[in-house]
């Protein structure tokens, strides 16, 4: 672990992250800690031990050494886009790796930071780093490494999407490149496999970027090629919510939730550990990315994160078990001839007993992949099934046409799209 930590004072110091100034009163000064973490691959075999220097962003002030602040990552509807697309056309997909991502964007505004626990300069110990650019925990660390990279992208021809400004595009005649950006994780592909490596070999020159091949374990998610495409797994995360529950040992359920259950806000005693309650539920949502099926039952359960109740902690335990059933279940990437649009929409009446506000949802398909769905609320009481049907078909045409726009910027034209 020790040499971990060289190693990673050793890229801050060649990246030219900070220079040593004198403290000055009128600094707010932000404070650091060490923090370990361990790699895994997709079996969960250990991948690399890995050491990061990250700043306690917390004692930023805004307006002082912050303005700023967002995350770049890809809406997950665009990821499950761009893989179909790519499947029905033959394209080989890349996945790259920045290596220590947010050390790359450079900082607009004064931030002052202690020297690192442990390796301060033997002879200017009570100095503090003044920070060039951006490091892990500073608030704007996510926008300048987005505006870093995405600059750098445009320089290169590519432009951002308008419908997802974190979908890059290159057009070049009969050139097509598609790149997806999530935080450090990149995916990207085209029909041009020459012209595809001559952007990594540029983006590798400058940024540090492993090729890691063909995409295989993309944010937590296993991606398996089979004779008709590709298989989104979350097969081991799956299994690692099942173990944190405690239901390792659980008798299989067939449904995530039973259809006559109506769950109130106050119709039980209070759960007695609500922190795992919401830990628990809060890893069944990023579930969701590949999982259609529990979408309903999820969003169910989410509802009562504030009060948990022991009768909530019962569904929740019903989706558990579904899961212990179904943990090879994925989403299927098909291949085939026809990108054509299609969604269904559905909701209930009234379902919730406490404001009477019904649910809605939809699940949208390109071809015969399903790409988007959800599941939630209605923000306003309905007066009728009716009202409550039309406010989830107005849902599901609002993410229809958003997808429209995105193939837009793909340059695919659709053809007009069916709704049930």
């Amino acid at each position: 672990m020790a040499v971990s930590l060289q190693d990673e004072l050793r890229a801050l110091q060649s990246n030219g992250t900070w220079t040593l100034v004198p403290y000055c009163s009128s600094m707010n000064v932000v404070g650091n800690r060490w923090v370990y973490k361990i790699k895994r691959r997709a079996d969960g075999s250990i991948d690399r031990y890995k050491a990061r220097l990250v700043a306690r962003g917390f004692t930023q002030q805004e307006g002082i050494d912050y303005l700023e602040t967002f995350s770049p990552v890809v809406k997950p509807a665009t990821v499950r886009l761009i893989l179909p697309i790519a499947v029905t056309r033959g394209w080989f997909i890349h996945q790259l790796d920045v290596h220590n991502a947010f050390l790359n964007g450079i900082l607009e505004e004064e931030v002052y930071m202690e020297q690192p626990l442990g390796f301060s300069h033997p002879t200017l110990s009570s100095h503090v780093c003044h920070l060039h650019k951006s490091i892990y925990g500073l608030k704007q660390a996510p926008r300048a490494w987005y505006t870093r990279l995405s600059d750098y992208l445009i320089s290169l021809g590519f432009r951002a999407s308008t419908a997802n400004t974190f979908l890059f595009i290159y057009s070049d005649g009969h050139d097509l490149i598609y790149l997806l950006m999530y935080v450090e994780n990149i995916l990207l592909t085209g029909n041009n496999s020459t012209l595809r490596c001559h952007l990594i070999t540029l983006m590798n020159s400058e940024f540090k970027i492993r090729d890691l091949g063909s995409v295989h374990y993309f944010l937590g998610i296993e991606v398996t090629k089979t004779a008709m495409g590709l298989m989104l797994l979350q097969h081991k995360y799956t299994l690692d919510i099942i173990r944190r529950a405690g239901m390792s040992l659980c008798k299989a359920a067939d449904m995530p939730a039973s259809s006559s259950s109506r769950l109130l806000l106050t119709s039980d005693t209070l759960h007695s550990d609500p922190t795992r309650y919401r830990q628990i539920v809060g890893a069944l949502q990023y579930l969701t990315f590949t999982r259609p099926d529990i979408c309903y039952a999820v969003n169910k359960v989410c509802q009562f994160m504030h009060s948990p109740t022991d009768g909530h902690w019962s569904l929740v335990k019903r989706i558990v078990r579904y899961l212990q059933g179904t943990a090879s279940y994925g989403l299927h990437i098909t291949r085939g001839s026809s990108l054509s649009l299609h969604g269904f929409t559905d909701a209930d009446w009234a379902g919730s007993l406490d404001d009477r506000k019904s649910t809605g949802g939809y699940l949208v398909y390109l071809g015969s992949t399903s790409i988007s769905w959800k599941s939630r609320k209605q923000r306003t009481v309905a007066r009728s099934s009716t009202e409550a049907e039309y406010k989830a078909l107005t849902d599901g045409t609002a993410e229809i046409l958003w997808i429209r726009a995105l193939l837009s910027d793909l340059h695919f034209s659709s053809n007009p799209m069916t709704i049930f």
